[in-house]
């Protein structure tokens, strides 16, 4: 369904300006690119924190509208009169989220939807009750669940917890930023991810026992956060990080490049990470652990290799001739572009909000009459 017009939407993200230590940047970069692609406006709001401040891997000024706030209540003064908007968004993970949730559903008669980029931590803690950013009250009260998870986990949010409606909301990858690159690979198999304590065995497993048994392999671990009680072989090289910009790059210096899934995102499935279609849109062959709905976005043993355990990863590296290696990440590849691009997603999340045009009108907030968005401009 065609939505007609360009829609104007506002983010309340955890950050944009900066992927150090997380995922959520990439994420919205690549979904605000496509959406302003097909004419759509966007303003992100993001909580200044001085570890993001500090560490800002942001170079394209013009992607969109960002502001930045210090606090809830500063909102107020930057949105005097309520968010003029379509469709706003509030994603996980954002400081004092459920405050910033009720705000926004108080003062805005636009379209509203949780992004969750976290799913199956969420629903751990709502379970819980102990969730940071997102009560079970809150749940109900947006138009659209947005999730970035798939498959089984959506009928929870709804039944469980009264999500009106839940929607996959798949992470991308901008085709204009990750491609094939002529270079020479200078690892035999590479992996990036910020450190994540039930991960880190996997890790340990796949590319770490891998690099002790060939000593004559080339690894390489990147990301922040790792402690430095870890052990790494001398033939793994540590990269504490390495800026999206540089991504592309990254992915095409390796053979082989491996995907670790954390235990919350096996155990919901259907959780596809962004190094996925990163590494696939450079044409770079997939070495990942298995998990429920893998299938769903890469056909195993055709466009990704699954790998149990550090004898798979070694016979994958000592003993897959090149040609075949090659045709998996190109497979891969057009996979990818045919259905996890930035595009794409903004024109699933056009569908999802295209349905609210067509229902009753939602009435404003008391007291609150909505305007243009306006704030201090970042970038």
């Amino acid at each position: 369904m065609n939505i007609g017009r360009p829609l104007r939407i506002v983010i309340f993200g955890l950050s944009i300006t900066s992927s150090w230590g997380n995922g959520h940047a990439t994420t919205y970069r690549s979904l605000v690119k496509g959406l302003e692609r097909r004419g759509h406006r966007v303003t992100f709001f993001e909580r200044r924190r001085s570890w993001y401040m500090e560490n800002r891997d942001l170079r394209r000024s013009n992607l969109c509208e960002i502001v930045l706030y210090d606090s809830v209540s500063e909102l107020a003064s930057l949105l005097p009169s309520g968010i003029d908007a379509d469709l706003v968004i509030v994603g996980s993970y954002v400081p004092e989220g459920s405050r910033v949730a009720s705000w926004v559903l108080s003062h805005t008669n636009a379209i509203t939807a949780f992004y969750d980029i976290d799913t199956p931590v969420t629903v751990s803690a709502l379970e819980r009750n102990e969730c940071e950013y997102l009560t079970r009250a809150l749940v109900p009260e947006f138009d659209l669940y947005l999730s970035f998870s798939g498959g089984p986990i959506l009928e929870t949010l709804k039944e469980r917890f009264g999500a009106r409606e839940a929607r996959p909301l798949y992470c991308s990858v901008d085709a204009e930023e990750y491609f094939p690159l002529p270079l020479v690979p200078q690892f035999d198999l590479a992996y990036l991810g910020t450190y994540s304590a039930d991960r880190q065995p996997k890790l340990d497993e796949l590319l770490l026992k891998p690099a002790r048994e060939w000593g004559m392999g080339r690894f390489c671990a990147a990301g922040s956060q790792y402690p430095e009680t870890i052990r790494w072989p001398k033939n793994v090289t540590r990269l504490d990080h390495v800026a999206p910009s540089n991504h592309c790059r990254f992915y095409n210096s390796q053979r082989f490049t491996l995907n670790v899934t954390r235990q919350d995102m096996i155990a919901s499935g259907y959780s596809p990470s962004v190094r996925l279609f990163e590494a696939a849109a450079c044409g770079v062959p997939i070495v990942s652990d298995d998990w429920p709905g893998l299938e769903r976005f890469f056909t195993p043993g055709t466009e990704i290799l699954v790998a149990q355990d550090s004898d798979d990863v070694l016979q994958i590296l000592q003993d897959m001739d090149h040609a075949d290696a090659r045709s998996i990440g190109a497979l891969a590849h057009t996979r990818v572009l045919r259905e996890h691009t930035s595009e794409h997603r903004a024109k699933e999340l056009e569908t999802y909000v295209s349905a609210f045009f067509h229902s009753p009108p939602r009435l404003n907030p008391p007291n609150v009459t909505v305007t243009r968005t306006t704030g201090p401009v970042l970038l």
